[in-house]
């Protein structure tokens, strides 16, 4: 008689449908699920552990935990930390006691949000975890060190998932078109453009991928481009889409702004990346090396402040944590400029990438065996803190016969201007040091 009112039941969601059924169709993550990686050997082991999935919305964390409990025929126990409170995770644990009782059968906890329950919520269930009655799986967008009991953290591997690449995003896309959007056609610069917009987020991506179906049914359209992507996500699509040309022109205005030295316009392009969908963790990372590329050691306080910035944002999250951004953005503009430290880098791999391996002097070598020091290993080193000023005038540390090279050459601004002098006066010692060691 259940089939007879089957076309009444709503159809599963896209997500839904495409969820993987084995460890094998999971998209992403290989650096957990490939051979030999952590998660497989996890799923090849025959031992359940507790874990913590961290990572960002959309790159697999419930379906993990959905083929975790499948591959070890466990019951599958999942809570909303936003939902659910102590009296749940009673009844969770209930349950499993039950099922235990009654089957044999283990049960996975596996609670979604876990960071938004606070420390006697993680306390209810942590004996039972100890116990060994479930095995707790816990999902989380926010950093766990921040978020979870030290003694939850001590019983759960905590392996950290990364948003989808573009190229995992182009296959999803495909297998959605395979499964479920037989019959519409995407334009390649309205895939892309899709595609963009998920951000890396897999079940944004199938439900906007869901929508356009929808949408394109309803209009008897067999083809979306990019002005039916307008037409259809507005304000959604209206801004820019990582990945797009106008997420890189405006970062490349960011940047060049803080560079330039004006601040107003660095904070002008910092709030309109964020207003128009710019992860703020990823303009975190751009910041913090924008105080390492182009301030450097001109004004080493930038580069804390920076970092400072981004754990702030990670602990407040949106808005509250941008505004720490906000601020680390206008300090960068306004700080002294330097990029002699990534001139140097860049100059040094350059040279080491062309150069033959070079033995270590002997005197630069450690030797903490008697056989080493028969070797002269470490003989006729001068240990700096002992010669005068504490520095050891003329001593060689580069490779014997390597030709002389100069990577770091320091700005006069900033601390980076009493830094060149202290180099040209400690250049001047080696002179006299050499000049009287030759005569």
């Amino acid at each position: 008689m259940s089939d007879l009112f089957a076309p009444n039941q709503p159809a599963a969601p896209l997500a839904e449908r495409l969820r993987p059924k084995h460890i094998d169709e999971v998209i992403g993550q290989s650096h957990l699920l490939g051979e030999g990686k952590p998660l497989r050997l996890a799923f090849q082991s025959g031992k359940l552990h507790s874990m913590i999935l961290w990572g960002p919305p959309g790159v697999g964390k419930t379906t993990l935990a959905r083929l975790m409990a499948s591959a070890f025929d466990a019951e599958f126990v999942p809570l909303s930390a936003v939902l659910s409170g102590v009296k749940d995770i009673r009844e969770a644990i209930a349950q499993a006691e039950l099922t235990l009782q009654q089957s044999g059968r283990h049960t996975i906890l596996f609670v979604d949000e876990v960071h938004r329950f606070n420390k006697s919520q993680q306390d209810a269930f942590l004996p039972f975890v100890e116990q060994g009655l479930v095995t707790f799986i816990g999902a989380t967008t926010e950093n766990p060190s921040f978020e979870l009991n030290n003694a939850l953290l001590s019983r759960a591997q905590v392996y950290v998932l990364q948003s989808l690449s573009e190229a995992e995003m182009e296959q999803l896309f495909e297998r959605a078109q395979q499964v479920a959007l037989q019959g519409l056609e995407f334009e390649p610069a309205a895939q892309e453009r899709v595609i963009g917009y998920a951000d890396g987020d897999a079940r944004r991506l199938l439900n906007v991928l869901e929508q356009l179906q929808t949408a394109a049914n309803a209009a008897k359209f067999n083809k979306v481009d990019t002005k039916f992507l307008d037409a259809t996500l507005a304000q959604k699509m209206r801004r820019f889409d990582k990945g797009g040309e106008a997420f890189y022109d405006q970062i490349s205005a960011l940047h060049k702004s803080v560079r330039g030295s004006n601040p107003d316009a660095a904070v002008y392009w910092l709030v309109r990346m964020l207003d128009g969908g710019a992860d703020p963790r990823y303009l975190s990372r751009r910041i913090v090396r924008m105080a390492w590329e182009d301030i450097g050691l001109a004004d080493p306080r930038a580069i804390q402040l920076c970092n400072d910035a981004a754990a702030t944002y990670e602990r407040l999250g949106s808005p509250e944590g941008e505004l720490a951004l906000a601020q680390a953005v206008l300090y960068l503009a306004v700080a002294a400029k330097s990029n002699a430290g990534y001139v140097a880098y860049n100059a040094a791999r350059a040279f080491v990438a062309k150069d033959g391996s070079r033995e270590v002097p002997l005197h630069l070598r450690n030797a903490p065996t008697k056989l080493m020091k028969q070797l002269d290993y470490g003989r006729d080193y001068r240990y700096a803190h002992d010669e005068a000023g504490g520095y050891a005038a003329g001593e060689n540390y580069f490779p014997d016969g390597m030709p002389e090279v100069s990577f770091y050459e320091p700005v006069n601004r900033g601390l980076e201007a009493k830094i060149s002098e202290k180099l040209a006066h400690l250049k001047a010692l080696d002179a006299e040091a050499l000049k009287k060691r030759d005569n």
